[in-house]
């Protein structure tokens, strides 16, 4: 399922840090409380969205680590993207970002994957405008993937990537808690490292 965003809810300016830290305690303590663990892919952020992860006391916990994979063709080596999706799409993309995000749950072992891929800028990337931003979370019940068409400078891009990538996995977890029968989570049962996939490509 995808959904696109706007301008995202951070405006223009200087993003607020309080609320990537915000995000990121609510989703350590849900997760905590639903007894499931949490893994990262990362293009544009660089590893950003851990690091907001790892900052929250407790973390241990829940995050089982991330993939940082700058490199196009790192996407498929060590993420898992199919070659032929990175090379009809480029790596700005919503499969791309979906592949990205259960490739990460996949390759930690985790119960959801969360994952960036995008163009922070100064310039535009394979006739992709700066600021396009495709956020993706990967869960026991699915995935989703948001569009993100965000202003600013690189700094202000990146930033707001990863609260958007944090607000769209909290919404994930609220949605499956409402799917949930009273008094349960839906732990996954097992989340297994996962495939082998391998490509080549551009960068981010």
């Amino acid at each position: 399922m995808e959904r696109e965003a706007g301008s995202g809810r951070p405006a223009d300016g200087a993003v607020d840090h309080a609320a990537a830290g915000s995000a990121a305690a609510g989703v350590v303590h849900r997760l905590a409380q639903r007894h499931e663990t949490l893994a990262t892919a990362e293009s544009l952020t660089g590893g950003l969205l851990a690091a907001s992860i790892v900052d929250i006391a407790g973390v241990s916990g829940i995050y089982r680590g991330g993939l940082v994979v700058y490199a196009t063709e790192l996407k498929g080596t060590l993420a898992g993207v199919p070659a032929d999706l990175l090379s009809e799409r480029g790596p700005v993309d919503p499969e791309v970002a979906t592949a990205l995000a259960e490739g990460g749950r996949q390759r930690c072992g985790a119960d959801w994957g969360v994952a960036t891929t995008g163009v922070a800028g100064p310039e535009p990337q394979d006739g992709k405008p700066v600021g396009l931003v495709y956020v993706a979370v990967a869960g026991p019940n699915g995935a989703e993937v948001r569009q993100l068409a965000l202003n600013g400078g690189r700094d202000h891009v990146r930033a707001a990537a990863v609260i958007e990538a944090l607000r769209l996995l909290a919404e994930r977890i609220h949605a499956a808690d409402a799917a949930a029968p009273e008094g349960g989570s839906q732990t996954a049962a097992g989340a297994t490292p996962g495939g082998a996939g391998t490509a080549r490509a551009g960068r981010r």
